[in-house]
């Protein structure tokens, strides 16, 4: 088995920085509670505030599969191009250190 990392970086478009941290947030809650989530932060740029960094983690690519079908992945994908622009990296271990 193992792990799925995935980054996105999402830059607001003019205007839609509020939405765009909404919708970020309001993934969160269900995304951590899937199964098969091991990981899902969110963070903001500290030089740019309408630029977000989510940084996910699951046990394996069907979990991260699991998580693309789910009802709160499909209403993300309806709204996220209006909102921003996106590039995302899905990523799997090379050389990695646990956690601290």
């Amino acid at each position: 088995m193992t792990n799925i990392k995935v980054y996105a970086v999402l830059t607001a478009k003019p205007g839609k920085e509020r939405e765009l941290e909404e919708l970020l947030r309001s993934m969160a809650k269900p995304s951590r509670a899937e199964e098969g989530n091991l990981r899902y932060n969110l963070w903001q740029d500290s030089e740019v505030p309408g630029r977000f960094v989510l940084d996910e983690m699951y046990v394996d690519k069907d979990a991260n599969a699991s998580h693309r079908q789910s009802a709160h992945f499909q209403n993300y994908v309806g709204k996220i191009n209006d909102l921003a622009d996106r590039t995302v990296f899905v990523v799997t271990p090379v050389d990695v250190v646990a956690e601290r």
